[in-house]
């Protein structure tokens, strides 16, 4: 399947996109977000949360590494690896306990993880564009493929 790519015209689109997202997940799997600062990965991963009942906050774990969030559907867990110095402390950290096939791992700035992070099913590109953001989606296997084909339809 090629790579789709949606535009997303400001802030409240992207969370929309976030919510359908959810849908299409269904709950499980891993995800890394790529983009620059301020591109709004932090943004779709709230829409991903609403779109599964979440209705606090949701804000970037720059500094704990990562949020998680006991839904009644589903269990995620919100990563941002843009400080993390070693990647090595991810193993410290327990990676492996959070990415459980049972689980939702949304993963921030994933270069910085590697090699200690599961390999993810779908790869979003956030880019800034004069209209708003520009999503890439990138499928890595066949949880992926089955997420863009229900995205898509």
């Amino acid at each position: 399947m090629s790579a789709p790519i949606i535009t997303a015209a400001d802030s409240d689109a992207q969370e929309a996109l976030g919510r359908t997202l959810a849908t299409a997940l269904g709950g499980r799997g891993v995800v890394y977000l790529q983009g620059d600062l301020g591109a709004g990965k932090t943004t779709l991963t709230r829409g991903i949360l609403r779109g599964y009942g979440h209705t606090g906050n949701v804000k970037s774990p720059t500094y704990t590494l990562v949020e998680p969030y006991e839904l009644e559907s589903v269990t995620a867990y919100h990563f941002d690896l843009y400080r993390l110095t070693d990647p090595e402390e991810l193993e410290l950290l327990g990676i492996r306990d959070y990415c459980r096939p049972d689980t939702l791992s949304i993963i921030e700035w994933p270069d910085r993880g590697k090699p200690f992070l599961p390999p993810a099913d779908l790869t979003i590109t956030i880019k800034v564009v004069a209209d708003g953001r520009e999503l890439k989606f990138a499928a890595h296997n066949e949880k992926g493929e089955a997420v863009l084909a229900a995205l898509t339809s």
